[in-house]
């Protein structure tokens, strides 16, 4: 009984690609270096895997050099780390990389190149192209080269794709013991890119390269673009980047004033609350405490108390019953959400003063340090995802707060921040 043979592919590097200009064919220029008597050809399955700068070149995606920081800001959607002149951004094609891609290398003096403006249509004008010319079947990778978090040197991955499978989703299936797979997805056009740069390099004048025998990764009916290998905003963890971190959790930082009712995860807030007590502090005190109500009752028990107490104030001020019903109204936020933390100034470590000036003024210290407490609270709380209410409602109605959680007296509530999914995007 024969085996059968071990699974392998080829890849070779396509030469006598001369440089392109503006206007090129590509899919021509390609097709005469792959039918050079010295090399086999192309047949139905190979892959085509090929640089993006030449994709740029027969575009005419190139700039002058001294415009290149502007082009990176055209490029720009959004800063992801800057350290320095160098950024890492998304980039309107949704890629998260350095400078946008754009590149001053392997482009004449004085000139830099953007990526493609469609590298998946690039990719696909190149495929047809080839099965006019050739008439084969075949599929094609653009590429360009990214570093990655957490991983010294640089990698080329697909930017554009067309008549090849992007994905190998295993989710749902086993491996050789019998254990199911959860998350497993293969980037194959990745691998398919990291393949062909094996061999196109980086300075040998190389741009293409033939990956063959793998062609039940070839589909030539196939939708699927490198725009598939892009993850999704929601469903990345690693989106921040370093000093744009907080940038961006402030920037995400808004009132929320409508909750879902899905359950907040109470680790989250505890490691928010484990960012709020980083804040700075008088006399290296940690004037601040966070009570968080977890449980509907607490909650209901603790609204309830406060919204007789600020009934009774509003009716002692002399307000009208209707004035009265749309204040407290204003407070019902607190009641859809699904957690609410109660931060409470404790002023232990102050320092006495016999003068009623000095003695302000130390109170007002701990009360700033109050707010960038909870700032940070609020803050970390985006970071986690959560969006958040800042109440002052608890200022109003301080006995009343301190007797129905139990609190001494020496805490004094400052405001309710009301905690939970938003239910409507910003």
């Amino acid at each position: 009984m024969s085996e059968s043979p071990a699974p392998a592919y080829r890849v070779w590097a396509l030469p006598g690609i001369p440089e392109v200009k503006p206007g090129d064919e590509l899919a021509k220029l390609i097709a005469q270096a792959a039918t050079a008597p010295a090399l086999p050809g192309l047949a139905d399955g190979d892959v085509l895997v090929v640089t993006s700068k030449i994709v740029s070149k027969a575009e005419g995606r190139t700039r002058r050099a001294d415009s290149r920081e502007a082009a990176i800001d055209e490029e720009t959607v959004r800063v992801v780390a800057r350290r320095g002149q160098a950024r890492i951004v998304e980039s309107r094609h949704g890629f998260v990389m350095a400078a946008a891609g754009v590149d001053a290398s392997n482009t004449p003096p004085g000139t830099v190149l953007l990526l493609p403006e469609d590298p998946d249509a690039s990719a696909e004008r190149i495929r047809r192209g080839l099965r006019e010319l050739l008439s084969v079947d075949v599929g094609v990778v653009v590429t360009d080269t990214f570093g990655r978090p957490w991983r010294e040197g640089q990698t080329d991955v697909a930017i554009g794709a067309a008549g090849v499978e992007v994905l190998d989703d295993l989710r749902g299936t086993t491996d050789p013991h019998g254990n199911a797979l959860g998350v497993t997805v293969t980037a194959v056009a990745d691998e398919l890119a990291g393949a062909g740069e094996l061999v196109k390099g980086k300075t040998d004048g190389l741009p293409v390269a033939v990956v063959r025998g793998l062609a039940h990764r070839v589909d030539t009916s196939a939708s699927a673009s490198a725009r598939d290998l892009i993850r999704p905003a929601a469903n990345d963890m690693f989106r921040l980047g370093t000093s744009e971190a907080v940038r961006e959790a402030v920037a995400l930082r808004r009132t929320v004033r409508e909750f879902t009712d899905a359950p907040v995860d109470p680790e989250a807030v505890r490691r928010a609350v484990a960012a709020a007590v980083t804040a700075p502090a008088p006399h290296h005190t940690t004037p601040w405490r966070f009570v968080l109500l977890e449980s509907a009752s607490s909650r209901t028990r603790l609204l309830d108390a406060m919204r007789e107490a600020w009934i009774a104030d509003l009716r002692r001020d002399g307000k009208t019953e209707e004035s009265i019903a749309r204040r407290v109204r204003r407070g019902e936020v607190l009641r859809a959400a699904p957690c609410l933390v109660v931060p409470c100034l404790v002023a232990e470590g102050a320092h006495a003063y016999p003068d009623a000036r000095r003695a302000a003024a130390e109170r007002e210290m701990f009360v700033v340090a109050m707010g960038a407490g909870v700032q940070n609270l609020l803050v970390a709380l985006a970071g986690e995802g959560l969006g958040s209410a800042w109440v002052s409602s608890t200022m109003f109605c301080r006995d009343a707060v301190r007797a129905e959680l139990g609190l001494p007296g020496s805490w004094d509530p400052m405001g309710t921040v009301a905690i939970g999914y938003a239910a409507t995007p910003p």
